[in-house]
C-alpha cells in the first residue's frame, strides 16, 4: 500500500537518497532520460547488485519508478518534478567553510 509523505519525509527521503554519491549519480543519470540496470552498472562502474539494491532504495523512497519493459524492468524518475529538483540543486553555489566543521572529514559531517 503507498502512503503519501509530509513536506518533512519528503526533504528527509530525497536527503537521504541524495546521501549517497552513488544513489545521486544514478538520479542525474535518470534526470537525462530512463534507463535499465544493467547499463546503469555499466555506466556508473557498479556491480549489478549495488545498483539493484540502491534501485530498491530510490524507489522505497518513491523518487524512481520501475516500469515493466517486456522482459526487463527500465527505470525513471517518478515524476518530472525531482527532475527539475535536482535541476535546482545543481544550480546552487555553496560557501563552504572548512573551519565550522573541523571534524568533517573524521565524523561524516557536511
Amino acid at each position: 500500500m503507498l502512503k503519501v509523505a509530509t513536506h518533512a519525509e519528503v526533504l528527509s527521503r530525497f536527503g537521504h537518497a541524495l546521501s549517497d554519491p552513488t544513489r545521486s549519480r544514478i538520479l542525474l543519470a535518470l534526470r537525462e532520460g530512463p534507463g535499465y540496470p544493467a547499463e546503469l552498472s555499466e555506466t556508473l562502474g557498479v556491480s549489478r547488485t549495488n545498483m539493484s539494491n540502491h534501485l530498491a532504495c530510490l524507489r522505497g523512497c518513491g523518487l524512481v519508478a520501475a516500469v515493466p519493459d517486456g522482459r526487463r524492468t527500465r527505470y525513471e524518475l517518478a515524476e518530472p518534478s525531482i527532475g527539475h529538483a535536482l535541476g535546482d540543486l545543481l544550480g546552487l553555489v555553496l560557501a563552504v567553510d572548512p573551519a565550522a566543521c573541523p571534524t568533517a572529514e573524521t565524523e561524516g559531517c557536511c
